[in-house]
């Protein structure tokens, strides 16, 4: 098998993985943030009771397995999503390692057990990754606004294809709905996470060099859950503005710059983080887990 097909075939394996594992967590944060939030909502004060209030509202209604709704449409983006983001990644990085300006020098001798992964400077890592995440979001940006929907209790979709069809035929716009939001949100989260991913990794191989492919896993998934919840923290404001974009139909929601303005008027500044800590929560996961799965199958298929 080709690098190219090892790296889809381990992006896939990860995608599908950390979507079936975390699914609960993508679905309550989607109910969470399609909220229409207005100066007369009697919210709850604590944003723990908001989660534990919307789980059980869903158990209650949908019975346990409602937690996974949208898992179909979900395992839909984010299988062909990971795997042609992790491997463009990849590819974009050996790429631009050729670079003498994006390479970053290789000073020890290579472990075996270490990274698979090419070695560039920060400025290297920041841009392949912002460059990347936001390409393979704009090609997938209809299964994203899919996924929102149907992880949504406003809307009654009868199949995956018929709804995937019916957001078609109200055009591009539809189409394309919030991906300015999400470019805003994916390009610093990609650029930021694979600084620090690459940064932590290497400053923790140096300091506990690993001996087995196990102890390298090990060191991928501390590295890509701290470098996870970095980006995620910075970046999430625009999540909360992604959602209720693709979701909310109220003319108020339609456009950027009005759907900040609405949220500002209704929420103020904590209505930007909405959903704050089940996005962190299901990222580091995502992450450790992610990068763990993508690496080793690398590592495992490199050796074999």
């Amino acid at each position: 098998m080709s690098n190219v097909g090892q790296q889809m075939l381990s992006g896939a394996l990860s995608g599908l993985t950390t979507t079936i594992c975390l699914q609960p967590f993508d679905l309550l944060k989607t109910r969470i943030q399609q909220v229409d939030g207005s100066l007369n909502a009697n919210l709850p004060k604590s944003h723990s009771s908001i989660i534990l209030g919307t789980t059980k509202h869903i158990i209650k209604t949908e019975g346990l397995v409602g937690l996974w709704r949208g898992t179909v449409p979900s395992l839909a983006r984010n299988v062909p999503g990971v795997a042609l983001y992790m491997t463009s990644l990849t590819q974009l990085r050996t790429f631009m390692a050729r670079s003498p300006y994006f390479s970053a020098m290789q000073k020890t001798q290579v472990n075996p057990n270490g990274s698979v992964l090419p070695k560039l400077t920060a400025e290297g890592n920041l841009v392949a990754g912002a460059t990347t995440r936001v390409a393979v979001g704009f090609l997938l940006n209809p299964f994203s606004v899919l996924k929102a929907r149907y992880e949504s209790n406003m809307y009654a979709y009868s199949s995956l294809s018929g709804a995937l069809v019916g957001i078609a035929r109200q055009g591009p716009s539809e189409l394309l709905r919030g991906f300015l939001a999400s470019s805003l949100r994916d390009a610093p989260y990609a650029g930021l996470f694979v600084v620090f991913y690459e940064g932590i990794k290497k400053e923790m191989a140096y300091v506990v060099p690993p001996q087995s492919n196990a102890q390298a896993s090990l060191i991928h998934s501390v590295a890509a859950a701290s470098a996870g919840a970095i980006a995620t923290l910075a970046t999430h404001p625009f999540d909360v503005i992604k959602t209720k974009v693709q979701v909310r139909t109220e003319d108020r929601y339609h456009g950027f710059m009005r759907t900040i303005a609405t949220i500002w008027k209704q929420r103020g500044i904590a209505g930007y983080f909405d959903g704050a800590s089940l996005r962190l929560s299901r990222k580091v996961l995502s992450s450790a887990i992610g990068w763990a799965v993508y690496e080793g199958v690398l590592m495992f298929m490199r050796h074999s």
